[in-house]
């Protein structure tokens, strides 16, 4: 079954110009130097500072607060690095290009090469079967399809994938370090492949060595476990709430810009906290729209987004994060049981043949 859009497409395209020109007059798409610099600076001072209190620490159990300290700085590394692929910071895309480089490298352990090219495909096509990387057919099933092949221990897994969903997120810091490495040794030609590969290493030989240095054994174990732990639950639940449970789009759909981003987003409601602890990607529907815009700026323009969409009769979801969290679970326990026929979903049933 093929999803068309039933509706002038010319309309919804004009609709996004609209929105574009509007945006783009009020001044929000400028860049916002001071609020990177000071979080930059900030975040290394941070990472440094946890460094320190281990080695001042010594035999204490209390490392392991300081090992989920590194966990939330690692991860707002992680966002920065975000932030300048996107190319939030800088005027200057080699600016933006070697500062995310750099960070998310140095203190994250991951590689820019291999971020780019998952990310931008998944921000072309969010939730199309087939286009989006972060819908394909893994470990975890996220379209109903991927299902049915599966039987024996893998497919009592995936019956239960909801459930284990969030257990499973403590162990995706060590897999986003070892996507980032596979791309980096794959054959194919990489610009600074040598330089990338020497950041992952050495922010692993950090992570690894230090704790050893700073602490018994048995502590540094747990010390380098519960930060990879906490890492990758900090960094995957960000980016979880933001798609997963919304409509699946067909391979062959085509969808005008505005409504392919704002349908197949949620954004998370909340305050200061949630904004920092999801650096910025809880406004998943504004960041689709404007990728570029700085990450403090989303804020601001999401009153104009909602506006708009409630004008042209776009569906404009929010929720809170529990909320959204709940919905990932029931979503992916659907799948898992072959439950869910993802073109049923309301939002998108206008775009039916």
């Amino acid at each position: 079954m093929s999803v068309t859009a039933e509706r002038p497409r010319d309309r919804f395209v004009s609709s996004y110009t609209e929105l574009s020109v509007a945006v783009r007059a009020s001044g929000l798409m400028s860049r916002r130097r001071g609020f990177y610099w000071s979080r930059i600076i900030g975040t290394v001072a941070a990472f440094v500072a946890v460094w320190v209190g281990a080695f001042l620490l010594g035999d204490s159990w209390w490392q392991l607060a300081l090992a989920v300290a590194l966990a939330v700085v690692s991860t707002q590394f992680g966002f920065l690095g975000h932030d300048g692929a996107h190319r939030q910071m800088f005027d200057s895309a080699k600016w933006n290009e070697w500062t995310a480089r750099i960070l998310s490298g140095t203190f994250a352990g991951l590689s820019l090469h291999w971020w780019q090219g998952k990310h931008s495909k998944h921000h072309n096509a969010p939730n199309q079967i087939g286009k989006d990387p972060d819908i394909g057919n893994g470990p975890i099933a996220f379209v109903p399809e991927y299902v049915a092949q599966r039987t024996g221990f893998y497919g009592a897994f995936t019956r239960r994938q909801g459930w284990l969903f969030f257990p499973l997120l403590t162990l995706e810091g060590a897999a986003l370090h070892v996507a980032s490495v596979r791309t980096l040794i794959g054959s194919k030609e990489i610009k600074h492949r040598k330089l990338e590969l020497a950041l992952i290493a050495l922010r692993l030989t950090i992570g690894f060595a230090l704790p050893f240095l700073a602490m018994p054994a048995g502590l540094a174990v747990g010390f380098i476990l519960v930060h990879f732990a906490v890492f990758g639950v900090l960094l995957g639940g960000s980016f979880a709430p933001n798609h997963k449970g919304m409509p699946l789009v067909p391979a062959n759909a085509k969808i005008d810009f505005l409504r392919r981003q704002v349908l197949m987003s949620r954004n998370v409601d909340g305050g200061p906290v949630t904004d920092f602890m999801m650096g910025g990607l809880n406004y998943q529907i504004e960041h689709h729209l404007f990728p570029s815009m700085p990450r403090p700026n989303l804020k601001k323009v999401r009153p104009m987004v909602r506006e708009h969409c409630a004008k042209h009769g776009v569906t404009y979801t929010e929720t809170s994060l529990v909320k959204s969290y709940g919905i990932v679970v029931r979503y992916l326990n659907q799948v898992g049981l072959s439950k869910r026929n993802p073109f049923e979903c309301p939002l998108v049933r206008e775009y039916r043949a």
